[in-house]
This record gives C-alpha cells, sequence and structure tokens, in this order.
C-alpha cells in the first residue's frame, strides 16, 4: 500500500505548480485592464472638466445662404440669356433681357402725355387772364348798366312832367289832342327805356357773375403751384418714371457677387411676373446652420467661438466663426405639419433648435463652400 501511494501525489502536485502561473497571468491582466480603464477614466475626467464641459459640438449642421430668386416684374418675351449654371457672376452683371420694345413705346408716349400736360397748365394761366379781363368787362357792363338806367330815369321824370303839364292844359282846351297822346307815347317810351335799362344791368350782373365763376374754376386749377408742380403735370411725370422703371426692370441684373443656380429660362421664353428664372447663390456670405440639441443650449449664447469642419475638406481645414443667434423654434415646429402632442400616443423625442453660425470671410475666400454642405460644428461655452 504504501508503495502504490506515491505514483498518485507526483502528477497532483505538477498539476498545482501548472496553474499557478496562469493565475498569476489572469490576475496580471485584470489589474492591467482595470489600469487602463482608471487611467482612461481619468483622463476622460481631466479633459471633461479642464475641455469637454466648456464645448458642445455637434455633425448635424449644414451651409446655408440667403440666396437670390431672379424673377421678373414686367412681362414679355426673353430676348437674351447671359449666364448658365455654375458661372460665377458680378453684381450689376446682366442676367437676363427681356424685349424692351413695347416699354420703349409706352415711354415714348407717356413722355408725350408729360409735353400735353405741361403746355395745358400753361392755357390754364393764360386763360386765367382771359377771364380776369372777361370780368373786368362784365364790370364795365354794369357800370354800363348803371348810367342807362340813370338816363331812362332822368327821360322817364321829364316825359312824366310834361304829360301832367299838357293834362292841366287839356282841360282849357289849351292843348290839343294830339299833343296830349304824343306826350303820352313819349312817357310809354321813357317807362319802356327804363325798364330796358334795368333789365340790361341784371343781365350784366349775371355775365359778371358766370364770368367769375369760371375765373374761380380756372384758378382751382392753377392756384397754389408753379406749372411743373401742378397736379396734372405731376401725374404725367410720375407715368413717365413709372415707364422708365419697367423699361429698365427688361435688364435683370444680380443684387450681388455669387454663383447661378436652378436657371430655368431660355431664349424665346415668355417670362411672367414672378416667374422663378433662376438663383443667385452669394457663395462669399454663406453661414452655417447646426443643429443643437435642446439640452446643449443652455449655455450657448451669440457671439461665443465656434470652430468648425466641412465634410468636403476634411478635419485638415478649420473654419472659425461665431454664433449669430439663434433660431425662433424648432425645425419640427416649423414644419408643414407640426407634431401632435396632445395625443394619447405621445413619445417624447429631444429636440433640435437651429444656432446661425457666421463664418469668416477670408476663410471662405481660401475654402469656398457650396449651400448644403455638411458641417461639424464645436462652440467654445466658457465664454458667457
Amino acid at each position: 500500500m504504501p508503495d502504490s501511494a506515491e505514483p498518485t501525489l507526483a502528477p497532483r502536485a505538477s498539476v498545482a505548480t501548472a496553474a499557478r502561473p496562469a493565475r498569476t497571468r489572469r490576475v496580471l491582466l485584470f489589474a492591467l485592464l482595470a489600469a487602463v480603464l482608471a487611467a482612461a477614466a481619468a483622463a476622460w475626467l481631466i479633459y471633461w472638466f479642464a475641455i469637454g464641459q466648456n464645448h458642445v459640438s455637434t455633425d448635424n449642421a449644414y451651409v446655408d445662404a440667403d440666396v437670390a430668386q431672379i424673377t421678373p416684374q414686367v412681362s414679355g418675351p426673353v430676348t437674351g440669356v447671359y449666364v448658365v449654371d455654375t458661372q460665377s457672376v458680378r453684381q450689376g452683371q446682366s442676367l437676363v433681357v427681356i424685349d424692351p420694345t413695347d416699354f420703349q413705346v409706352a415711354l415714348a408716349q407717356a413722355r408725350a402725355q408729360l409735353g400735353q400736360a405741361e403746355r395745358r397748365v400753361r392755357g390754364y394761366f393764360f386763360y386765367d387772364q382771359a377771364l380776369a379781363g372777361q370780368v373786368a368787362a362784365r364790370q364795365a357792363d354794369i357800370a354800363r348798366a348803371d348810367a342807362q338806367i340813370a338816363s331812362a330815369q332822368s327821360d322817364l321824370e321829364r316825359a312824366q312832367t310834361e304829360l301832367g303839364r299838357r293834362e292841366r292844359l287839356a282841360s282849357s282846351g289849351a292843348v290839343s289832342g294830339d299833343e296830349l297822346t304824343q306826350a303820352r307815347n313819349q312817357f310809354s317810351t321813357a317807362q319802356a327805356a327804363l325798364d330796358s335799362a334795368r333789365a340790361g344791368r341784371t343781365q350784366a350782373l349775371a355775365n359778371r357773375g358766370a364770368a367769375v365763376g369760371s375765373q374761380g374754376v380756372n384758378q382751382a386749377l392753377i392756384t397754389g403751384a408753379a406749372v411743373e408742380e401742378n397736379p396734372e403735370v405731376l401725374a404725367a411725370k410720375a407715368n413717365v418714371r413709372a415707364a422708365e422703371l419697367n423699361l429698365r426692370r427688361t435688364v435683370l441684373t444680380a443684387p450681388f457677387d455669387g454663383v447661378v443656380a436652378k436657371k430655368q429660362v431660355a431664349l424665346g421664353q415668355r417670362a411672367q411676373v414672378g416667374q422663378s428664372l433662376l438663383t443667385v447663390v452669394p457663395i462669399s456670405r454663406v453661414y452655417v446652420d447646426a443643429n443643437f440639441k435642446e439640452v446643449q443650449l443652455h449655455r450657448v449664447r451669440i457671439g461665443q467661438p465656434v470652430v468648425l469642419t466641412a465634410d468636403i475638406y476634411g478635419d485638415g481645414v478649420k473654419y472659425h466663426g461665431r454664433v449669430a443667434g439663434l433660431s425662433g423654434g424648432t425645425g419640427a415646429a416649423f414644419s408643414l405639419i407640426p407634431a401632435q402632442n396632445a395625443t394619447g400616443n405621445w413619445i417624447k423625442i429631444v429636440q433640435r433648435l437651429p444656432v446661425r453660425v457666421a463664418l469668416d470671410p477670408a476663410e471662405l475666400a481660401r475654402h469656398p463652400l457650396r449651400v448644403g454642405l455638411s458641417m461639424k460644428a464645436d462652440i467654445d461655452i466658457s465664454q458667457r
């Protein structure tokens, strides 16, 4: 029995000896892993307290710009298209021309009407002088009528006296019947002459009133303004300016420097008012709309510095901008079909608010961007 037990102890001892290094390696491995994790946690904590807590970032950011829709303000056939898509244009450069013939004719008519209005108003001033003369003439007619009435009154009184004398003498036979009849006729004639003179004065007064009224009407057209400031002339001048403006609008120019996009116009096409012909994108004045989560925005302020990178250039090109403003609402709030949160199926979703970032024009000139490109934005929120 003792001889048979000795061989079994040797294998057990060898197995135990071999297991100890394996456990030691595992312990060392776990210790090393714990040390790495602790170092990573410490590094992360140091980064967070030193840098991370003072920055918010997002890759939900895109280049945008206030593009100009080139739309005609007058209708007509297109006779010139001087740009193509992707072409760079300068401010004031001609883009599209609409046939100006009809507008040139309208301008000539407006200028002719202006000349007519000026001559007509000058005629009002000369006519006022003529009407003043008529008023003076009618006043003279009244004076003449007064003189005629005075003369007729005198003749009537004389005829009445002669008639009375003859009637007194007729009873004694000193005056013949013919003389009495003649005296009566003279009295009647003098009476009629006085009535006629009085009627003439009434007519002269009426004529003077008509002349004064005509002069008043004419003075209402010219009083208080010279020829150049008369309402009729001003209205004609306004028509000329409108015609000139419509003629200028036949040439559509670039409102600023940029690149042509979405060209939808061709020669011979009839342009309609308000129709979109093409778009000019101001690539030198683009900005970035970075959509941050609402939980990231409590320390974001206007003016804080922003570092951006564009996917088109990679991380090697940095853009430096500033927070220009925060949108008045989230994208969901301004969507065509806003979310109906007052329902039984409501699920809370973290919203994103667009933050406008203004870019450095010098950096844009070195590395141009285009509308719609993806960006990454990092805001330094340490500045209050």
